[in-house]
């Protein structure tokens, strides 16, 4: 389908779009300067056996020029790969050779693929964005492409293992290839821990245009913000297993968003204008449908012939497959709101409506699972969750761009050394509370900074990190299972007051079977506190002391009677949030706990032991968890317990590789003061098995789209295989409390592995069969009142 579009606005880089802003033309001089390129580099990655490895590249000093006549395609994929670093086709994944690749103002004429490396970030001057400026004779797929084909026919990355990277400001301008070329702006194949935020796509607008702004074929992902995209066949042509993806506008695509398959993925705040077709996820057809769910809310389509083209019906097959939830969404000038292979769904209008809700697939009902397609009541949204406009509360993360230089502390200038070695406790104190009362944003360097105390953040502190870079906490401070100890705490129980903390990764070394890794106590009022791109990582890589040589699989090996290896006892819980935190914006926060070693060369899978990963009993609540997942922790991966008020956008879980063998009880002891589920000591041995997502006594817990998944069993993947009764272990979600958990409510949840899908007070209510979908299994609405 195609569409003249002359008489549409093209992209003008002064003037407003909705979402996306640019200040300046990315030619212009007297651009205003950014930290980030006059800060003093210093940052090191301290176990990487080059001492001379540069993290921060400037691609100006590798010799781009960025003037839009030059070719600078070599220079800036010299400053991606100088320094022996993770090359694609060549390494999987490294955490030693880190990179910060930045990018001035100015154009950069470009004839072939920027090549993106392991654990980069590609990052421009959000004050004034450069332009990738693609030639007409341009060859390559993607003018950043995250993983390139190899001649064996596999992306260079495993596609499920591609973490850690970012590509932020910026402008890809295709316009200069023919519209009747395949042209891609970013191919991007990756998983957790990644982030596009802030880009312009610039395609072609002629008929028969075959351009596309991203492009994505597999992976595990992940999530994107803050993308405009003007052209082109498709704006956003994918397919991953899930992702959360937020403030994306579509200006003259031919289609929108083409949906390849996931298997559930949300997407919040879309503006889709004059467009054809706003999103297609029909691929497959009726009969063999390749999207598994998605869910769409607080988002506009305008001035578009048809909004929405799906697939599913009464006979789907797989019976769940296309399962769809709307959420506020407005349309405007959309004569065909939604349409099927079989006809028109859902009328729409020459004028202006809006969606209140909308739904097709499995709804739970106590009979028994029912098909329904039509609308359906909204969540009840608690008033503390929202923001202008009756629309979910949403930041993107801040990148301090109308900050001058000199309001930033560097860690490394306040004493602290990052070097893997150096105890950095007194330090890294130091300088955080120096910055916060001096007003001023901290600023720590790449390295690794070893703690064997409590790092403590006040209120009002900004924390921003290069390249992720990682607090490591080691020693006996926090290897007392019975006295469990913060990492790093944010805020004292009572204080009140707003934390802004991004780009940073919390790990452990060794036995340290009393870390909590994050300990968020403070109660913010007003402007929500905020965590972006902070992950924990807990074993696994360099420095850890946690990976194959330490910590081997042992699947042949019955725990019990063996104990468990206690060198890898490795932290008690990723993350708290206390009974006096509230007002905590997550976005893009994965809490990891490594099933395989990211510094062997094959990947290898590892067993570490962690108890808990994210535990919530906030009594206010007024939590919203954006792109967020949870993996491989013993007990559980969500729990909350005693709290309210909680928006989810994608969650996703693992349950631990090594499971049953030992089960969830093992080594963590059962402690009632936090609230930790107990597991039947009879039925098989997957009753024991933690859970993806729990929820006690809790109110307004408003997920909008939920991914729970177990794959292994003794590290064997038969449980999960397509066919075999899911079978890795009996429940996965549960609810407890009685009437005291009540207004629960679930758009698209997605399990795997699991028999039971949903459990409330200990009894099993949904099954798996009676949800099939493409891989996991879907209910696109359940509701506890």
């Amino acid at each position: 389908m195609t569409q003249a579009f002359d008489a549409w606005p093209k992209y003008h880089p002064t003037r407003s779009y909705p979402h996306h802003s640019p200040t300046a033309s990315p030619t212009a001089s007297g651009c205003a300067p950014y930290w980030l390129e006059d800060i003093r580099h210093q940052g090191v990655s301290p176990f990487n056996s080059d001492s001379s490895y540069k993290v921060f590249r400037n691609v100006k000093d590798y010799g781009a020029k960025g003037d839009g006549v030059t070719d600078d395609t070599a220079a800036i994929n010299l400053a991606i790969s100088s320094g022996g670093r993770c090359a694609p086709g060549i390494c999987q994944s490294s955490t030693t050779t880190p990179a910060v690749v930045y990018f001035p103002s100015g154009t950069y004429l470009i004839s072939s693929p920027i090549i993106d490396y392991y654990y980069t970030q590609i990052i421009g001057n959000p004050n004034c964005l450069p332009t990738l400026l693609a030639t007409a004779n341009f060859s390559g797929f993607g003018l950043i492409d995250g993983s390139p084909y190899q001649s064996t026919g596999q992306t260079g990355f495993g596609p499920t293992n591609t973490f850690y990277r970012q590509v932020r400001n910026f402008i890809l301008d295709m316009t200069g290839i023919p519209g009747s070329s395949a042209a891609t702006g970013i191919h991007w194949p990756t998983a957790q821990a990644t982030s596009l935020q802030n880009v312009v796509f610039r395609m072609s607008s002629d008929n028969g245009t075959q351009h596309q702004g991203i492009f994505i074929e597999s992976g595990s992902g992940g999530f994107m913000n803050d993308l405009v995209f003007y052209g082109g066949l498709y704006g956003l042509n994918t397919g991953n297993q899930q992702f959360t993806m937020r403030n994306l506008s579509f200006f003259n695509s031919v289609t929108a968003i083409n949906q390849i398959w996931d298997w559930g993925w949300t997407y919040k705040g879309v503006t889709i204008s004059n467009c054809s077709v706003g999103l297609n996820m029909s691929a497959g057809g009726p009969t063999a449908q390749g999207v598994g769910s998605i869910t769409l809310l607080d988002s506009s389509i305008s001035n578009t012939p048809i909004g929405i083209i799906t697939a599913h019906d009464a006979t789907s097959s797989p019976p769940t497959g296309g399962s769809l939830i709307i959420e506020n969404v407005q349309l405007t000038n959309v004569p065909i709101a939604i349409t099927s292979p079989d006809g028109t769904v859902l009328s729409g209008t020459t004028g202006s409506t809006t969606i209140t809700a909308w739904g097709e697939g499995h709804e739970y009902v106590p009979t028994g699972p029912i098909n329904f397609k039509g609308p359906i009541t909204p969540n009840n949204r608690p008033g503390g969750l929202l923001g202008s406009g009756g629309k979910y509360y949403e930041r993107s993360k801040p990148q301090y761009e109308n900050i001058p230089l000199k309001q930033f502390l560097s860690a490394r200038d306040a004493g602290a050394k990052g070097d893997g070695v150096t105890d950095d406790t007194a330090a890294l104190n130091h300088a955080i509370q120096k910055a916060a009362g001096a007003g001023k944003v901290l600023f720590v360097d790449a390295g690794i900074y070893k703690i064997t105390n409590t790092i403590n953040v006040p209120p009002n502190s900004k924390i921003v990190g290069e390249s992720y870079s990682l607090i490591m906490s080691s020693g006996s401070y926090f290897n007392d299972m019975k006295n469990p100890k913060p990492v790093v705490k944010i805020g004292l129980p009572g204080e009140t007051g707003a934390v802004e903390w991004s780009d940073l990764v919390v790990g452990t070394q060794g036995q340290q079977a009393g870390a909590i890794l994050v300990e968020w106590n403070l109660a913010s009022y007003g402007t929500p506190s905020g965590m972006w791109d902070v992950h924990t990582r807990i074993g696994g890589f360099t420095g850890s002391k946690l990976q194959v040589a330490q910590c081997p699989t042992t699947p042949t090996i019955a725990t019990p009677p063996a104990p468990v290896n206690s060198a890898c006892i490795a932290a008690y819980m990723a993350m708290h949030v206390t009974k006096y935190a509230s007002g905590l914006y997550l976005e893009n926060v994965w809490l990891w706990t490594a099933d395989h070693d990211l510094d062997d060369p094959t990947s290898t899978q590892i067993t570490v032991y962690t108890g808990r990963g994210l535990y919530v009993e906030s009594s206010r609540g007024v939590l919203w968890l954006v792109g967020t997942a949870v993996e491989h922790h013993s007990k559980y991966q969500y729990q909350f317990a005693d709290t309210r008020d909680i928006f989810m956008g994608q969650v996703q879980t693992e349950t631990a590789y090594y499971q049953p063998n030992p089960n969830a009880t093992i080594p963590f002891p059962t402690v009632m003061a936090i609230n930790d589920p107990i597991f039947p000591t009879s039925g098989n041995s997957n009753s024991a098995d933690g859970w993806g997502l729990r929820i006690l006594r809790s109110q307004n817990i408003l997920g909008y789209g939920v991914g729970l998944y177990s794959f292994f069993s003794n590290y064997s993947t038969t449980c999960s295989a397509v066919g075999n009764g899911e079978a890795c272990q009996n429940r996965i979600f549960s609810l407890e409390g009685g009437k005291q958990c009540r207004s629960i409510s679930m758009y698209n949840l997605n399990t795997i592995g699991a028999t039971a899908m949903i459990t409330r007070d200990g009894v099993d209510l949904a099954s798996y069969a009676d949800n099939i979908n493409s891989f996991p299994d879907t209910i696109a609405l359940f509701r506890s009142n």
